[in-house]
């Protein structure tokens, strides 16, 4: 059973949609700059794992963060794909924060992370056949009924598909919209990623996306290896800026879906602030580009 609700503790702003705005993860190493710089015209992101203790220094930081900004809950342990019923103890955590908070966005991952009572520090792949599907979308409709509201389901980054794949990554995703009704996150990052590894166009998986569900955008940096055959191996490792090549497939797809929420992901070998502050300023300077456009084009058709 889902546990009590806990009231808000923050007074309750930025309920709305926040339009086309550039936010950034929110590190407390950050919060004596972010605060002398005071309120900031995006918003902040936090993963709702390092939030789910009822007080201490953690919900200090994001309270004051709260009071001035919108916020973006991201979920990094639900293991929505997984085959295995939905772990209530952390569904009614989940659910107390987006109470709490009350976040503008709620995100989580198409992926598994546990087995039985173990946690992995890992988001797993998953089969795209009709009984995972059927799975996920169980799973999605418990969510979206615990937190009351539309669910936004990232896309993953992937190192090894399966050959008991029925239907394309794009497909099984259009198929949980259709069915849940939940919204998407589009990490950009995660698609460069899994198109180099797999070997296919990254233009082609976005040309197949269902864009008009886009509720967020998510942008990151990430690391170059190699396989045991010597081949390029990218890793979604969140520890640098976004490339160059994901920053010209952002352009593209603002230019499509119009501008969206879109987070900088910067989660190791964190930065000083203004570092990452000038990664959120990059896109947002996209995103104006974008709006100025279709306020051009819109003068020009009346």
């Amino acid at each position: 059973m889902i546990t009590a609700i806990k009231p808000a503790t923050v007074p309750l702003r930025f309920s709305l949609p926040i339009g086309g705005v550039a936010g950034t993860s929110f590190k407390p190493e950050h919060l004596p700059a972010i605060l002398e710089a005071g309120p900031q015209a995006g918003f902040f992101e936090v993963h709702a794992e390092n939030y789910m203790g009822a007080g201490g220094p953690p919900h200090r930081a994001l309270e004051t963060i709260r009071r001035d900004h919108p916020l973006s809950l991201h979920g990094v342990s639900m293991s929505i794909g997984g085959p295995q019923p939905l772990d209530k103890t952390h569904l009614a955590r989940f659910r107390s924060l987006v109470a709490r908070y009350q976040p503008t966005l709620v995100s989580e991952h198409l992926a598994w992370s546990t087995h039985e009572t173990s946690f992995f520090n890992d988001l797993l792949p998953l089969p795209y056949t009709e009984a995972t599907l059927a799975c996920v979308c169980d799973h999605i409709d418990q969510v979206q009924e615990a937190i009351r509201r539309p669910l936004l389901l990232e896309n993953p980054s992937t190192y090894l598909t399966f050959r008991e794949s029925a239907m394309s990554e794009t497909d099984f995703i259009r198929g949980i919209v259709a069915r849940t009704g939940c919204g998407l996150l589009l990490d950009i990052n995660n698609v460069f990623v899994s198109a180099t590894n797999h070997g296919f166009p990254a233009l082609d998986y976005l040309a197949d996306f269902p864009l008009a569900h886009v509720g967020e955008i998510h942008l990151a940096g990430h690391a170059e290896q190699t396989d045991d055959d010597g081949n390029l191996l990218l890793i979604d490792s969140h520890d640098g800026p976004v490339a160059d090549a994901v920053w010209k497939l952002f352009e593209i797809i603002i230019a499509r879906r119009g501008p969206v929420p879109t987070l900088i992901e910067w989660d190791s070998s964190i930065p000083a602030w203004p570092i990452l502050r000038a990664e959120a300023a990059a896109a947002q300077a996209i995103l104006d580009r974008c709006k100025l456009a279709a306020a051009t084009e819109d003068r020009h058709a009346a």
